[in-house]
């Protein structure tokens, strides 16, 4: 038999504001064509099929076109949730879906209730483990006292163990939403971390024939049976450098045979670039950038003006941008920076700070406005800026 694992699709999910509904629809045509090239029999999807728990009408429409493509390339699908899915929306149409070649394992009552898939050497059974929240979940596996990720984790495989127990000689593919040990975070995912420690050991798997674990985003072997797919597409820029992929799992009859990886199509690539404002947008060797998602540190000794919207005129997929000054932060508190200094003064060196030293006619203006609010004033005090901060008053006043 042989298995597809991909995981974390994120339907529905936005990078840095941007829609992703085309390249996610990209991405799970080219699994389906990966599923029809590579004769797969079944897709094993471990959670976060969508980003939120109430998805879009628009993420709904792509991820059934995604199931749709899937299953016309000849796979049967088992699917579970993950932390950011609702297990009880996913899930609702299960039975009706099931009919279709569509499984969904989404309620902890399921969890010992194997998916059965036939091939030339008997049946494989298929346990689809959601994400499983300690405080939720532990009363309803009959560990009360269970707190960690680790001890829900134990008490679901134990029940997988027992049905498993009984079904002499049948191979078993588990599907699992978890933070395993030994598996390295991009940053784009979700904690599931509340309250308590959030990953679990390898161990708690030991026995499986295959382990398809979602949760983390990049591909990942933690041995060769226990395996993170990571998502089909980069959700932060520090997976700017990771080449997205599935496992292709293939099964004999007494098992594992063989794990081969496949890489996934780049939809659109993703480029950090440092530079002015005006190297960004002349100079040639950031051309390659130029259809990329792109995030932008400027170095300008001033902070430019509508710096994204004209990066967007090289880059049009920019969806990041600040600005850095080349000395970097002051250090010093703001009462040490400003302590008997003038109102003048402490305006000039914010202005500094945020856009570069002010012109002689925008000082002209500082100190004209300045006076003015001195003469709206009814018995102003003329202390120093400094004093003000001391005293905790408000100093608007100009010094003598």
């Amino acid at each position: 038999m042989r298995i597809l694992h991909t995981s974390d699709w994120h339907i529905g999910r936005t990078f840095h504001g941007v829609d992703l509904l085309a390249d996610q629809e990209c991405s799970l045509r080219a699994i389906a064509e990966l599923v029809a090239a590579e004769k797969v029999d079944a897709v094993v999807l471990p959670g976060d099929v969508y980003d939120r728990s109430i998805p879009s009408a628009d993420a709904i429409a792509v991820c059934n076109r995604g199931f749709e493509a899937i299953r016309a390339a000849g796979a049967t699908i088992v699917a579970t949730s993950g932390n950011h899915d609702s297990p009880t929306r996913l899930g609702a149409l299960g039975s009706f879906a099931a009919a279709g070649g569509l499984h969904l394992r989404c309620a902890i009552a399921d969890v010992a209730k194997p998916v059965l898939l036939s091939d030339e050497h008997g049946e494989v059974a298929c346990y689809g483990i959601p994400y499983l929240e300690p405080d939720i979940t532990r009363v309803e596996l009959g560990v009360p006292q269970a707190r960690s990720h680790a001890e829900i984790l134990d008490a679901a495989m134990g029940l997988i163990r027992a049905d498993l127990a009984g079904r002499d000689g049948t191979r078993s593919v588990v599907l699992a939403h978890a933070f395993v040990v030994g598996g390295e975070a991009t940053g784009s995912e979700r904690s599931i971390s509340v309250g308590g420690v959030e990953t679990v050991p390898l161990a708690a798997f030991d026995g499986m024939d295959y382990v398809a674990l979602g949760h983390l985003h990049s591909p990942q072997t933690l041995s060769e049976s226990v395996r993170y797919s990571g998502s089909p597409l980069p959700y932060s820029f520090g997976e700017r450098s990771h080449r997205k992929a599935v496992w292709i799992v293939e099964l004999d009859g007494g098992g594992l045979s063989s794990v081969e990886r496949r890489e996934l199509p780049v939809v659109r690539g993703l480029s950090q670039l440092d530079g002015t404002l005006d190297e960004l947008l002349e100079a040639p060797e950031f051309a390659a950038a130029e259809d990329h998602y792109v995030s932008a540190t400027l170095t300008d000794g001033a902070r430019p003006v509508d710096a994204l919207r004209k990066l967007r005129q090289r880059f049009p997929h920019a969806v990041h941008v600040e600005w850095v000054r080349p000395e970097g932060n002051p250090e010093l508190r703001y009462r040490e920076r400003v302590h008997g200094r003038r109102d003048t003064e402490i305006a000039r060196s914010f202005l500094a700070d945020v856009r570069g030293a002010p012109t002689a006619g925008e000082l002209t203006w500082l100190e004209r406005a300045l006076a003015a609010a001195v003469r709206e004033q009814d018995g102003p005090v003329r202390v120093s800026a400094g004093a003000a901060v001391e005293s905790g008053e408000s100093a608007t006043e100009l010094s003598a």
